[in-house]
């Protein structure tokens, strides 16, 4: 298959953080691993040991609260709904909100005393609730991390209590974490709340950032003795928002001021910005056998990058059509792919979409296409 190419150089670019490393050193974090994303782009700026398998803890109870929110806009359960609290989930070790077999409680107090208090009891309480067993909401929880795209990754059950096959990865953490804010929007405020009260016990968020940096409106902590001290942190600044995720650090302390140190890094040596609007035609390609002979390409959705600061001029693209384009065509159909290059290296490759349907020509226009193609390949 031949290519038609068409190079022009941009003045943004989607920037792949491996091309240009020693310009913008990211910091040095006294964690065992660590990633930080942008959010709009799910651009990885800056990581460490980044699909190292690690123990979750309590972030494990991300997933759970991913899967809450999921049963509530499918109907299946109700925020109001009023849940049976076992033995099992009554007797858990480790953080608790101090619910109680004989005492009413909501799904909506649950998931405050999942978010804020990290209760270990509460998340048992809705696993049983959803899926009849913790054992079977940790099938659930391993069918959504498939289903998300989190490759590094098995659930055995909805606490983040310690086993053997309970694993995960900084990077899959990272788009576990995007995908709540992106998917549920309306409950992640409550990763914000910066205490909750039930039974009469009040107890603090333990994300520290909450209270050093207003920018930071989440997410969730971590620690058990041999996962350390975990902190995945979410902050938006303008209209930017990136994701921290910080693993295996020796304090409480300090897993707040390492990903306080990494937002800081993303915030200030990098940009987000919008290259190509939705439906905007980037080029023209040839199309044979349709009723139009060229067709509009480009993306049917913003297309929005990181980039460092300062590299934007430097920064060429390359479009190539997948020739021979044929009709018919629908729109939002790959014809082609955009790639982009920074100091003479790829930095990324991006398919490029036919941006209206073209229908097939009449039969003499097919035989004509057909005719001219058979002797082009000759």
């Amino acid at each position: 298959m031949r290519l038609f190419t068409a190079v022009f150089a941009l003045l943004l670019s989607l920037f792949s953080f491996t091309a240009s490393a020693q310009a913008i050193p990211a910091p040095a974090l006294a964690a065992k691993a660590w990633v930080l994303m942008d959010h709009a782009t799910g651009q990885v700026l800056a990581s460490n040991m980044p699909d190292e398998r690690i123990e979750p803890a309590s972030l494990t109870k991300l997933m759970t609260a991913y899967l809450t929110f999921s049963a509530i806009k499918a109907g299946t359960i109700a925020l109001d709904q009023p849940v049976p609290v076992s033995d099992k989930a009554w007797r858990q070790e480790g953080s608790r909100m101090f619910i109680e077999p004989r005492k009413p409680v909501t799904v909506q107090e649950l998931i405050r005393g999942v978010i804020v208090q990290s209760g270990n009891d509460a998340c048992v309480a809705l696993a049983e609730l959803i899926a009849g067993s913790e054992e079977a909401f940790a099938a659930l929880m391993n069918r959504e991390a498939k289903r998300l795209g989190l490759t590094g990754t098995n659930f055995m059950n909805s606490t983040g209590l310690p086993d053997p096959q309970h694993y995960t990865t900084a990077r899959d953490l990272s788009l576990l974490a995007a995908a709540i804010i992106r998917d549920f929007p309306e409950f992640y405020s409550l990763y914000s709340m910066k205490e909750y009260s039930y039974n009469g016990i009040t107890q603090p968020n333990r994300n520290r950032l909450l209270w050093l940096d207003s920018t930071v409106d989440g997410m969730k902590t971590g620690h058990t003795s041999t996962a350390g001290y975990c902190l995945i942190s979410s902050a938006q600044r303008g209209p930017r928002r990136l994701i921290s995720v910080v693993l295996g650090a020796d304090s409480d302390a300090v897993r707040a001021q390492e990903s306080l140190k990494l937002l800081n890094f993303g915030f200030q040596f990098f940009d987000t910005v919008k290259l190509y609007s939705a439906d905007q035609a980037l080029s023209q390609f040839r199309v044979w056998k349709g009723k139009a002979n060229e067709v509009a390409v480009g993306f049917t959705s913003d297309f929005v990058m990181s980039l460092p600061k300062g590299q934007a001029e430097k920064v060429v693209a390359t479009l190539e059509s997948r020739q021979p384009v044929l009709a018919p065509l629908q729109k939002g159909q790959e014809v082609g792919t955009l790639k982009l290059a920074l100091d003479d290296k790829t930095i990324g490759e991006y398919p490029v979409v036919a941006l209206q349907d073209v229908p097939v020509a009449g039969f003499f226009g097919r035989l004509w296409d057909a005719l001219v193609l058979w002797i082009k390949n000759l």
